[in-house]
């Protein structure tokens, strides 16, 4: 095993934070039991805050930002874990406390793991990634209470995005009559490729209220945004209702009230996806290898070098990313 390897680098620099791909040295690597040799990694919007030294993500430096990662086992001192091992890895600080996936190689916990399922690449883990991953957690929320296919229009908000991609895969996939909030004209057929019967303008959900309960619309929905479009939802749910709540893109500020939860039974739904206990890890992972066309991710997904993470940081956090970034960290250049 060579003694470097190569990794984008964030630096603290004059009360800012640079970013650099440059050798990294093995003694470099933090702690833990199993080390890994990354194939991909995959660009998320807390990535892209990081590497622009926003939102307050990264908790110590030097870093190597990268939420996820998805490899091969090349050294282990875990029981878990022997050389060879195909593995996914998401959340659980990477890239934030933690080295992440945007380096050639990890030392990690070896409780971090999960199994790659059978027939899934590494690549097309990494196309899902978190976003797949919370997804089809918010999915299966949203079916332990009580929605199904019949049960009515169920609204994903942010859709064009990478999480909300594959929700409105997802959910389309399993019969639901599936409508897209988004605010990108440009993204409708691509929105409809992925099998929503309907597009709603964002503009809708996010304007300013005239009352406080409105017509029920939905009898479910994924919210990748927050702020007014949650409010917006909260406001058109149908009676018995659920929402899971899995991003804050458009604000963190939510104004409600009380009564969707008193006269109509609505329920709030956090998703927290980075501590998720591994039992229920792998099960995730392994419906989303029953239930994902994998074909379906090249249509969803652009692979990238390294090299290309910086620029499309920036595009992230402007809402110009269409589905989803795959990072190839080993392709030249």
């Amino acid at each position: 095993m060579p003694d470097t390897f190569r990794a984008f680098v964030l630096e603290r620099q004059d009360g800012g934070v640079e970013a650099a791909i440059r050798d990294v040295s093995l003694d470099e690597l933090p702690q833990g039991d199993v080390l890994v040799s990354v194939a991909y990694s995959s660009l998320n919007y807390k990535d892209g805050l990081a590497v622009m030294g926003r939102g307050k993500v990264v908790r110590d430096y030097p870093m190597v930002p990268g939420i996820d990662l998805a490899g091969t086992v090349v050294e282990s001192k875990s029981s878990k874990w022997r050389s060879g091992d195909e593995v996914i890895l998401t959340g659980w600080g990477m890239g934030e406390s933690h080295w992440g996936g945007f380096g050639q190689l990890a030392r990690v916990d070896g409780d971090w793991l999960v199994r790659l399922p059978r027939g899934m690449t590494a690549c097309q883990a990494m196309a899902l990634g978190s976003a797949g991953f919370t997804a089809m957690l918010a999915l299966t929320a949203l079916e332990a209470h009580n929605l199904r296919p019949d049960s009515g229009q169920v609204v994903v908000t942010g859709a064009a995005g990478g999480l909300g991609s594959l929700a409105v895969a997802l959910l389309a996939r399993r019969g639901y009559k599936t409508v897209a909030s988004t605010g990108r004209p440009e993204t409708h057929d691509y929105l409809r490729s992925l099998g929503a019967s309907d597009i709603l303008d964002r503009n809708v959900l996010a304007a300013a209220p005239t009352r406080p309960m409105e017509s029920g619309r939905w009898a479910g929905a994924i919210d990748t945004v927050g702020g007014a479009s949650l409010a917006g939802l909260l406001r058109t749910m149908k009676e018995r209702g659920s929402i899971a709540v899995c991003g804050n893109a458009g604000g963190v500020d939510v104004q409600t009230t009380v009564l969707p939860f008193i006269l109509r039974g609505v329920t709030l739904i956090g998703i927290e996806s980075a501590r998720v206990p591994l039992r229920d890890r792998q099960i995730a992972w392994d419906r989303l290898a029953e239930e994902v066309p994998m074909g379906l991710l090249e249509h969803v997904a652009r692979v990238v070098p390294l090299r290309e993470v910086a620029s499309l940081s920036e595009e992230i956090l402007d809402g110009r990313i269409r589905g989803r970034i795959v990072v190839d960290l080993h392709a030249s250049g």
